[in-house]
């Protein structure tokens, strides 16, 4: 993630001791990303990430930082968030929110194969079962009230056919959330973000799902659609990539069954999730915050995956 807010040695240390961590050995900042201020911070006793939330507030984050507690209490490799003496897991840092969670063992897989896929597959549909009584309720909020209000904001900054895609494919995707169907589909706790960079492996071995800060209630259909659309999807390109696919998806089916209501809707929702990515990418690229180590991600990638979502459908008869 991207550095918007420095933190001092003193302070990050100041704060492990609180929550009986050990004393900082090194405070390192992570690049990439740009939602959030994240550090490795080393002590006496581990390696953990310290977070600081540059745009979610106090009334927003137990809803993240509590489902990694369900999650990490029912057996999913997630970073576990630490609590001080007052069993307080929501901190302050330099006046802004801030957590401290266990870092997972292990790196992203960037190149992955069909084994890898249907790792993730297995893992998220035993994340959305371990997820669902979970007692805590928030929107994902970047769903489609958030690209209904922000496609307007970034259509000045597109050529006539980018243009006319987006505004297409937006009133598609309202059309679909108004079908009995799409009310059919069984939703939950949602990661909604599970890129190949926020899942670690220590080979072959799935070692765990991190970075939940864009988790909310959505449909369990559209959290498999945003992982089919970069773990499944050939980067250079934006093609899919059939056998990685129905390496994932297979995985999944055989731990939680897709409806026929959610078989029905796969190629919409694979629409959704590129849609979704495209517009929040347009945003940060054109309407960047400042930041050290901040680099926004090319947008123009997710404009040619929902190009090919649109024109060559992927059906889930077609996978499983």
């Amino acid at each position: 993630m991207a550095v918007f807010t420095e933190v001092t040695e003193t302070q990050a240390n100041d704060l492990m001791q609180s929550l009986n961590l050990g004393t900082l050995t090194e405070l390192r900042g992570i690049e990439g990303g740009i939602e959030n201020t994240n550090y490795f911070a080393t002590t006496s006793q581990g390696e953990y990430v310290l977070t600081l939330f540059e745009r979610l507030t106090q009334e927003q984050l137990p809803f993240y930082l509590y489902l990694m507690k369900h999650l990490a209490g029912r057996g999913i490799p997630v970073p576990d968030p630490a609590a001080n003496r007052d069993g307080d897991i929501l901190h302050t840092v330099s006046g802004k929110p801030a957590a401290v969670v266990n870092k997972l063992a292990g790196k992203s897989q960037l190149q992955p194969q069909a084994l890898h896929a249907a790792a993730v597959g297995d893992m998220l549909a035993r994340m959305h079962l371990a997820g669902a009584d979970y007692n805590r309720s928030q929107p994902n909020l970047r769903a489609l009230p958030w690209w209904n209000d922000t496609v307007p904001v970034v259509l000045p900054y597109l050529d006539e056919a980018q243009a006319a895609l987006l505004r297409s494919e937006l009133a598609f995707q309202n059309h679909t959330a108004k079908t009995a169907a799409y009310a059919a589909l069984p939703r939950g706790p949602v990661h909604a973000d599970l890129f190949r960079d926020n899942v670690m492996f220590d080979g072959e071995q799935l070692t765990g799902f991190f970075d939940f800060y864009f988790a909310g209630v959505d449909t369990w259909l559209f959290d498999l659609a945003v992982c089919l659309n970069d773990w499944c999807i050939d980067l250079p390109t934006g093609a899919h990539h059939h056998g990685r696919a129905q390496a994932m998806l297979a995985a999944y089916n055989q731990v939680r069954p897709l409806s026929g209501a959610e078989r029905a809707l796969l190629p919409a929702l694979l629409r959704a999730g590129a849609l979704r990515f495209w517009i929040s990418r347009l945003w940060d690229y054109h309407l960047p915050r400042e930041a050290s180590m901040l680099k926004p991600h090319d947008p123009t990638h997710f404009e040619r995956v929902l190009r090919g979502r649109v024109l060559h459908p992927v059906s889930a008869s077609a996978l499983i």
